[in-house]
C-alpha cells in the first residue's frame, strides 16, 4: 500500500487545508506564506537504479507531502520511454540522465525542450567486464604488494584485448544505456584516454549508430537487463549504474574495473528533468517538489551517510531498484567491489548532498555538451557562446535557489547549506580530475575540445 493510500482522506483533508492557508514560514522576523502548488497530484518516472534514492527518499519521508504534494513514483521500462512520457505530460517529471534535457532541447533524438532545476547526484556508476575480458586484461595491469591491481585501472589494458578481437575480425562489443547518457560519455571517455576509438555520428548522414571509425562498438541496453546481456555474450562489458555492476561481481559472472569516480571525481550523473511547458504552467509546484528532493538528497548524506543502510532497505523494495539488500549495500553503503573479494573503500561513490551535489551548475550542462561535439552528435562547429546559451536553456539554478532560499526562511535548512546564491556564477573552478589528467574550465568549451587526441575537434566535420 502506498504512502498516500495509508494517509486516508482525513490525513489529506489535514494538509489540503494546511496547504490553502498557506506554509508558515520565518523571514526576516516576520511570519510570510510561501505560496500553495498549482498541482498537488503528481506522477514521476524513474529507472531502477540506486541513484533514483532521493525521489524514494522525498515520498517515504514525506517531504512531499509537507510540501502539499501527493506523488505517485512509477519505474519505467527505459529511457526513452521515460522522456517520451515526460514530453506528453502522461509523468509530471523525472529521474533523467543528465544529457537527456540537453539532447532534447538541441534535437538530438527526440526535440523537446526539457529543464531541470535539481542536480539528483554525483558519481554512482562503473564499468564491468565480462570474465574472459578481465583474465585476457588482467595480464597487462600492475599490482599491488599484495598481488592485487593498482587503481584506477586505465583503458590502457583493455587495449591489447580490443586490438586482438580487432585482428581475428571479431567486433568488440560493450553496452551502455542511452546515446546521451552519462554512461556513453563516461565509457567513450575511458576507453578513448586508453587509446580506443569508441566511433562517431553523423546525424546529418543519417548515422545515429556511434560507431563510425570505431574500435570498440557501443550499443543500447537498458540497465536491469545489463548484466544478463553480458552473461549472453550479446556484450563483453558496459557502463551502468548500481546495483548493475555489483550485481555481476555477486552473480560471478563479470569484474567491475573502474568507477565514474575514478574517470571524472564528483562527475553530476542524475537530473530530475521537467518539460519547460510543465515548469512554466507550475512553477510553484516545481519550487515545492525541488524543496522536497533538497531535504531528501540532504538526509541521504547526513551524519556521513549514517541514513544509508535504512536507505538500502527502501531501496531494495521491488517497487524502487528491487535488487537484494547486500547488493546494493555493497556500494551505497560507502565501499565498492571489484573482483570477487576485492572490496575497497569509496566513500563517495554516491554523493546527493555534499559537495553541492544538488545544484545545477551550467558547467556541468557544457561538460555535456562538449562530448556531444567530440564524438559528433553535434555535428557542426558551435561558438564558446552557444554552449552557455544551451546551458542557461536548460539548467535552472534560478529555480533552485528560489526552493533553498524558501527552505532556509523556514528553517529547515542553513544558508550554509548552498552555494553563495549572491556571487555564485554557475561555473564550477577548473577541474583537474580526469583519468586522463586534462583540465576542463567550462568557460572555455572549445578550447577543451582541442585538448582529446581522439575525438572531433571545434572546427571538424565528419564527410
Amino acid at each position: 500500500m502506498s504512502r498516500n493510500s495509508q494517509t486516508g482522506k482525513a490525513g489529506k483533508f489535514s494538509t489540503l487545508f494546511k496547504c490553502a492557508l498557506g506554509a508558515l514560514t520565518l523571514s526576516a522576523g516576520s511570519l510570510t506564506l510561501a505560496a500553495t502548488p498549482e498541482k498537488e497530484d503528481l506522477k514521476f518516472g524513474f529507472i531502477k537504479l540506486t541513484d533514483m534514492a532521493p525521489l524514494a527518499i522525498a515520498y517515504e519521508n514525506g517531504y512531499f507531502e509537507e510540501e502539499g504534494l501527493y506523488v505517485t513514483l512509477e519505474a519505467q521500462a527505459n529511457w526513452k520511454v521515460l522522456l517520451d512520457r515526460v514530453i506528453t505530460g502522461e509523468l509530471d517529471g523525472a529521474h533523467m540522465l543528465a544529457g537527456q534535457p540537453l539532447g532534447a532541447t538541441i534535437g538530438f533524438g527526440t526535440q523537446a525542450h526539457i529543464i531541470t532545476a535539481f542536480s539528483m547526484d554525483l558519481n554512482g556508476n562503473g564499468i564491468t567486464v565480462s570474465n574472459a575480458v578481465w583474465n585476457e586484461m588482467k595480464k597487462h595491469v600492475p599490482k599491488q604488494a599484495d598481488g592485487k591491481p593498482v587503481h584506477p585501472i586505465k583503458a590502457d589494458y583493455l587495449k591489447p584485448v580490443v586490438d586482438s578481437y580487432k585482428a581475428e575480425g571479431k567486433p568488440f562489443k560493450m553496452g551502455m544505456v542511452f546515446p546521451v547518457s552519462t554512461h556513453n560519455y563516461e565509457l567513450r571517455y575511458w576507453l578513448a584516454a586508453g587509446g580506443i576509438n569508441p566511433g562517431f555520428y553523423a546525424p546529418l548522414k543519417g548515422d545515429i549508430s556511434g560507431t563510425i571509425n570505431a574500435d570498440a562498438l557501443l550499443s543500447v541496453t537498458p540497465p536491469p537487463q545489463m548484466p544478463a546481456t553480458m552473461e549472453a555474450g550479446t556484450i563483453y562489458g558496459y557502463c551502468v549504474g548500481e546495483p548493475w555492476n555489483q550485481q555481476a561481481v555477486f552473480k560471478g559472472i563479470g569484474v567491475p574495473v573502474i568507477t565514474d569516480y575514478e574517470i571524472w571525481k564528483d562527475n553530476p550523473e542524475k537530473v530530475f528533468g521537467v518539460s519547460k511547458e510543465w515548469a512554466d504552467k507550475y512553477p510553484q509546484t516545481h519550487i515545492a517538489v525541488v524543496k522536497a528532493m533538497i531535504r531528501a538528497a540532504q538526509w541521504l548524506d547526513a551524519n556521513n551517510n549514517a541514513n544509508r543502510p535504512a536507505a538500502v532497505k527502501i531501496l531494495s523494495q521491488p517497487n524502487y531498484v528491487g535488487a537484494d539488500y547486500k547488493v546494493i549495500a555493497n556500494s551505497m553503503t560507502g565501499t565498492f567491489e571489484y573482483e570477487s573479494g576485492d572490496k575497497r573503500e569509496v566513500p563517495d561513490f554516491n554523493v546527493f548532498f555534499r559537495h553541492n551535489a544538488t545544484y545545477p551548475y551550467y558547467s556541468d550542462a557544457i561538460w555535456y555538451l562538449t562530448q556531444m561535439r567530440r564524438w559528433g552528435q553535434i555535428p557542426e562547429h558551435q561558438p564558446d557562446s552557444w554552449y552557455m546559451d544551451i546551458a542557461k536553456k536548460v539548467y535552472r539554478p534560478d529555480i533552485y535557489a528560489l526552493a533553498a532560499k524558501e527552505l532556509i526562511a523556514e528553517g529547515k535548512m542553513k544558508a550554509s547549506d548552498f552555494p553563495n546564491f549572491a556571487t555564485e556564477t554557475g561555473f564550477k573552478p577548473p577541474q583537474k580530475e580526469f583519468i586522463d589528467g586534462i583540465t576542463y574550465d567550462g568557460t572555455k568549451p572549445n578550447e577543451y575540445l582541442g585538448k582529446f587526441p581522439i575525438g572531433l575537434k571545434p572546427s571538424d566535420k565528419l564527410m
